[in-house]
C-alpha cells in the first residue's frame, strides 16, 4: 500500500508539471529562438548526463546484452518518437488542440496493457477512463474554440502520432522495470535516444539564438529542460515500477485540471461550476482506475 502511496505522489507530480508545459514550451518555440529539434537535442542531452552521473553515483547496475533490443525499442517510442513529435507538433497548432489529442493516451495505454500485458480488464477501470474522459473533455472544450484547421494538420497529426508512441513506451518499459532499477532503464533509453536524436537535432542546437533570450524564455528553456524531461521522466518510471501502466496513463487525465489550477493561483484563470464539475469527474476517474482491483478471467 505503501508503495503505491509513493507511486502516486510521482504521478502526480508528473502530471503538474507536463500540465504547465503547454504553454511554457510554446514561449520558447514561438519566439523561434531554437528550432523544435535543437529543443529536443538539449532536453535529451541534460537528462542523458544527469541520469548518468546519478546512475553512476547511486546504483552501478549493468544491463543484459540480450536486453538491449528491447530497450533501443523503448527509446524510440518514449524518447525519440515521443519528444521530437511533440515538440514539432506543438510547434503547428495550438495548446488546446495538443491538449485535446493527448486525451487518447490512457485509452490507448489500456488497450495495449491488455495486448501486450494481458493486463486483467475491470470494468471499474473501464468507467473510470470514461468518467476522467469526461472531465477532460469539459475542461479542455470550456476553453476555448478548437482550431483543426488545415494549417493546424501537421502539428495535429504529429502529437497524435506523439500520443501513440507514449502510450506504447509506457506498456513497453514495463517488464524491463521488474528487472531493472528504474535509474538504469531512464540512463539506457535516453543514451540511445540521444545517438538517434544528434544527427538530426545537433543543426537546430548549434543555430540557437541565444542572445535573443531574456530572462521568460530562459525560465521557460530551463523549466523544459529540468521539469519536463529530467523530473517528468524520472516520476513516471518510478512510479511504473510500482503500479501498472493504465494507472500511469489515466494521469495524463489531471494534467488539465492542474494546468487551470495553477492558472488560477497566478490570476490567469477564474473558478466556475463546470470547472468545479470537471475536476471532481477526473479525480473520480482517476481513483476508479487507481485504487480498484481488476476482475479474475
Amino acid at each position: 500500500m505503501k508503495k503505491n502511496r509513493i507511486a502516486h505522489i510521482f504521478l502526480f507530480g508528473a502530471a503538474l508539471i507536463y500540465g504547465a508545459n503547454y504553454s511554457i514550451a510554446k514561449i520558447v518555440l514561438d519566439g523561434n529562438y531554437i528550432s523544435p529539434m535543437g529543443l529536443v537535442f538539449f532536453r535529451v542531452l541534460t537528462a542523458l548526463i544527469i541520469f548518468t552521473v546519478f546512475h553512476l553515483i547511486f546504483v552501478k547496475e549493468k544491463i543484459d546484452k540480450k536486453d538491449i533490443p528491447k530497450i533501443i525499442l523503448v527509446s524510440l517510442f518514449g524518447i525519440v518518437i515521443n519528444q521530437s513529435f511533440f515538440i514539432i507538433g506543438l510547434k503547428h497548432t495550438v495548446p488546446i488542440n495538443a491538449a485535446l489529442l493527448l486525451t487518447v493516451v490512457p485509452i490507448l495505454v489500456f488497450v495495449f496493457s491488455v495486448i501486450l500485458l494481458k493486463e486483467k480488464i475491470s470494468i471499474s477501470k473501464i468507467i473510470g477512463v470514461l468518467i476522467a474522459f469526461s472531465g477532460v473533455l469539459l475542461i479542455i472544450l470550456n476553453k476555448g474554440n478548437l482550431q483543426f484547421t488545415y494549417s493546424n494538420m501537421k502539428g495535429d497529426i504529429l502529437v497524435f502520432l506523439n500520443s501513440v508512441s507514449y502510450a506504447l513506451y509506457l506498456v513497453m518499459v514495463k517488464p524491463l522495470l521488474k528487472k531493472y532499477n528504474p535509474l538504469t532503464i531512464t540512463k539506457w533509453i535516453f543514451f540511445f535516444g540521444m545517438i538517434f536524436i544528434m544527427p538530426l537535432g545537433i543543426k537546430g542546437a548549434l543555430n540557437a539564438h541565444w542572445q535573443l533570450f531574456d530572462a521568460k524564455v530562459w525560465m521557460a528553456f530551463v523549466y523544459v529542460l529540468v521539469f519536463t524531461t529530467l523530473l517528468a521522466y524520472l516520476f513516471n518510471i518510478i512510479a511504473l515500477s510500482r503500479v501498472n501502466p493504465s494507472v500511469v496513463g489515466v494521469y495524463v487525465y489531471l494534467q488539465p485540471v492542474l494546468a487551470t489550477f495553477v492558472a488560477l493561483i497566478i490570476g490567469k484563470d477564474s473558478i466556475s461550476a463546470l470547472k468545479i464539475v470537471s475536476a471532481v469527474l477526473i479525480f473520480a476517474g482517476v481513483y476508479l482506475v487507481s485504487y480498484t482491483k481488476p476482475l479474475s478471467r
